[in-house]
């Protein structure tokens, strides 16, 4: 990228989205309105970037505006802000949406642009000039943001920009870890002096910030920036008991250390470290194109399952401290932690508003990331093991295995023994292998339900109902029976090894 302080630039705007801004001008041209593009599709396309949020600042009522583009445009509006006048355009293109956020501009366009966060989103194109021809465009830039976006640093627009919405001390993090930016120092400053007011601002917000950041490849090194600028303890001040909370020998790190740690393994056994061809650690797990496709599943609100394991590695062991003992041995136990750890995260994610599903996967996460470790007790899992590991973990048992992996590998740091490390890997390549290509064994279907043995059998509803139901799916998956009379009979002969209602 050259030549930023010029007048006029180049910048880069995919075909589909020049058609749309080019008709979306027209639009405005035809009305008399005043509109720009600003923000992150003006700093990426700078870049060279494509970026498929667009705001778009009007001279007049963005609302009103928005729902007449709609109309014209056949696309969908959504208000976002009725207050501040703030609404989406939601545009559906062949293969992709591009979504357009259309706000009023505060005062003349430069005075707006003075009220945004960093200077590399204070850059701003008036659309009605740009005509189809998106090679030069005029540059509006009264904070030198085109400056900021050749030295590739991070700066804030004003020092009151965090305390108008301390959000941005996160999104300040946010996009330098996208960008591959630095935060330059006076930024920084300012964020240590109000990293207290991240505790005001609102839970989804949080949320979608942190969310961003884990789902880049450096959530490691943005997490313990996020520490040295006093943001983590302000946005999940339960990780601050764990720092210096020391574990047995076979841990390198303390429980604070280890728990980053943890998300550093994780981003390397999915494979997100550019060095991965030649990290032979790494080779030794399992790895496939499904497994990758896996990851990538979105499980609520956009965000992914590599999301959320990153998540349960940060927590997975926050509830050491409260159960931390040490006996007259000397041995240091900390019994019931994980039962303990995925209760906190439970608190933690309802404050940072995610969803009923995504809380329950990260709680079965933490709550069952011991479970690979004890499976290593057998050279080989057996069937009925097996079962029990993904009966147990329900959705998350593919998860499980990498969180297991990925504590294993941040306990023993530089001093891991490759041979035990082997084999956790061998044992977890032949327990996917049952999954991917057995499913029907470790998840096998209903051969009877509840009715059948309350009409078969002359039984009540009840608890026992269930009992007899799971002692049947077990024997199923161990090949001890395989039809319906075979499951009914099953269940008639274990009637006394359970508990009367």
């Amino acid at each position: 990228m050259t030549n930023l302080t010029q007048e006029r630039l180049k910048i880069y705007v995919p075909r589909e989205a020049a058609s749309l801004l080019d008709n979306l001008g027209e639009f405005f041209r035809n009305r008399n309105i005043d509109c720009y593009v600003v923000g992150g599709f003006v700093r990426d396309g700078l870049m060279g970037r494509t970026n498929s949020d667009i705001d778009i600042a009007v001279d007049g009522d963005a609302i009103a505006i928005a729902s007449e583009v709609a109309k014209s445009f056949d696309a969908r509006m959504v208000p976002l802000d009725e207050v501040n006048q703030v609404a989406r355009v939601v545009f559906p293109q062949t293969g992709y949406q591009w979504h357009l956020d259309f706000a009023t501009i505060r005062g003349s366009i430069e005075e707006d642009l003075r009220l945004r966060d960093f200077t590399v989103n204070a850059i701003a194109i008036r659309l009605c000039r740009v005509k189809g021809d998106w090679s030069r465009v005029e540059i509006i830039d009264p904070l030198n943001g085109c400056r900021d976006l050749s030295q590739r640093i991070i700066r804030a627009v004003s020092d009151e920009s965090f305390r108008e919405d301390p959000a941005r001390l996160l999104r300040a993090v946010r996009l330098a870890s996208i960008l591959d930016f630095s935060i330059e120092p006076a930024t920084e400053a300012l964020i240590e002096r109000d990293s207290r007011l991240v505790s005001t601002v609102a839970g989804e917000r949080l949320r979608d910030e942190l969310c961003y950041i884990l789902e880049t490849n450096k959530a490691y090194q943005s997490l313990r920036y996020l520490d040295r600028l006093s943001l983590l303890a302000a946005l999940m001040p339960e990780l601050t008991s764990s720092k210096g909370v020391t574990q047995p020998k076979e841990h390198f790190w303390d429980v604070f250390d280890h728990s980053l740690e943890t998300v550093a393994c994780v981003e390397r056994l999915l494979r997100e470290q550019d060095n991965n061809k030649e990290d032979k650690l790494i080779t030794l797990v399992p790895w496939s194109p499904d497994i990758a496709q896996y990851f990538d599943q979105e499980s609520a609100g956009g965000r992914t399952r590599k999301v959320l394991l990153k998540l349960a590695a940060l927590l997975h062991d926050i509830g050491k401290p409260a159960a931390k003992t040490i006996e007259q041995s000397g041995r240091m136990r900390f019994l019931g932690h994980a039962k303990e750890g995925s209760a906190m995260a439970v608190q933690i994610m309802e404050r940072l508003r995610f969803s009923n599903r995504e809380i329950k996967l990260v709680q079965l996460m933490i709550e069952n990331h011991l479970r690979p470790g004890y499976l290593l007790s057998e050279d080989v899992p057996s069937r009925r093991a097996i079962y029990k590991y993904f009966r147990d973990t329900a959705d998350v048992g593919i998860d499980t295995l990498f969180l297991g992996l990925a504590d294993h590998l941040a306990a023993r740091g530089p001093t891991l023994d490759l041979d035990q490390w082997r084999k956790h890997a061998e044992v977890t390549q032949y327990i996917l292998s049952k999954w991917f290509e057995e499913k029907a064994t470790v998840m096998p279907p209903k051969l009877i339900d509840g009715h059948i043995l309350i009409e078969k059998l002359g039984l009540s509803p009840g608890p026992q109902i269930g009992q007899l139901l799971e002692m049947v799916r077990e024997a199923q998956a161990v090949g001890e029976i395989q039809t319906a009379e075979e499951a009914l009979d099953f269940a008639a002969k274990r009637l006394g090894e359970i508990s009367e209602p």
